[in-house]
């Protein structure tokens, strides 16, 4: 069944446009709302302790050295060099933590906390990036091909075929199954490990960095440290390596999933071009054929033995 169908194809576009250009200005004005006071309020409390700090040591600390002083460290941050005390554990370039950047990079998560320093690295992380994400993007692309009939359709085919519900409904509640799963898997005991472990984080900040992490978003606010003793410092960067690809994975089957359902994709098609109408049960046809091609490939081939066998008597 067709979505609004008294809406002319030539302006569905213009439609599309104009609620995401709407979305786009309600998700600015609720983050100027929401994160406005708070940047007013820290941006004074910064220029109180500027301001009390130099009244306490001008005998011998001047404005110019202060602000020399904060401007390297602001650099040094940028780089993803702490200046606050002792940093000699917290190396950025040891081998686990270029493999965590690595895979930032490669998933193009890119949290910002690292950097390359230097201009070799800067030519070499544009070339290897370049050479890189495609080859990630194939990578999780073969992997997405064998994972979907294992996770997504068979299962399903499996309760329509056994208990012969209707297979949209089915095919509904399996991706809203497999959607709590990975929420509950990746997300939330995820961010329990992480409020364990991270002492300066909370419940609210653990699943955040998750659900940013795994949605390579990557905003580099929240980055974990973890203990500082090398040999668990590495494990614990290498365990968030593999998490993240994993999770990657987990999130793209997820919402290749949800994409597949008719109702998602009836939406979909409310904004394809009209071209084509008799393309209209393309969905119904496409799980038809998925449903039935168990049954082709093994009925199918016995049914053509038995001719043979009677032909060649």
């Amino acid at each position: 069944m067709a979505l609004c169908p008294a809406v002319p194809p030539s302006w569905r576009y213009g439609l599309l446009l104009g609620a995401y250009g709407l979305f786009l200005l309600v998700g600015a004005a609720v983050f100027a709302g929401l994160e406005g006071p708070p940047e007013r309020a820290l941006l004074a409390a910064l220029h109180d302790a500027r301001a009390r700090l130099l009244a306490e040591h001008r005998a011998c600390l001047s404005e110019e050295r202060l602000a020399g002083l904060l401007e390297r460290l602001i650099d040094a941050g940028n780089y993803g060099v702490s200046g606050l005390g002792n940093v000699s554990g917290d190396e950025n370039w040891e081998f686990t933590s270029a493999l965590f950047f690595t895979a930032s990079v490669l998933t193009t998560t890119g949290y910002g906390h690292t950097v390359p320093l230097s201009a070799l690295g800067k030519i070499f992380c544009i070339l290897y990036s370049l050479l890189g994400i495609p080859m990630t993007l194939l990578f999780l692309a073969c992997l997405l091909q064998h994972l979907l009939p294992l996770l997504s359709h068979r299962p399903v085919q499996y309760i329509q075929t056994r208990w012969g519900f209707p297979l949209a409904r089915v095919a509904l509640v399996h991706a809203m199954g497999l959607g709590l799963a990975t929420l509950g898997l990746f997300i939330l005991i995820p961010a329990i490990c992480f409020w364990a472990l991270e002492g300066s984080w909370n419940f609210l900040e653990s699943v955040y960095f998750c659900f940013i992490s795994l949605s390579t978003i990557g905003l580099g606010d929240y980055v974990p440290r973890g203990s500082s003793q090398p040999p668990l410092h590495e494990l614990y960067e290498l365990s968030i390596t593999c998490y993240l690809l994993v999770g990657l994975l987990a999130m793209l089957v997820t919402l290749e999933t949800a994409y597949q359902l008719q109702e998602v994709r009836a939406f979909v098609r409310f904004f394809a071009p009209a071209s084509d109408p008799p393309q209209e049960d393309d969905d119904r046809l496409e799980i038809l054929a998925r449903d039935q091609l168990a049954l082709a490939t093994v009925s199918g081939s016995t049914s053509q033995d038995v001719p043979m066998e009677r032909g060649a008597t």
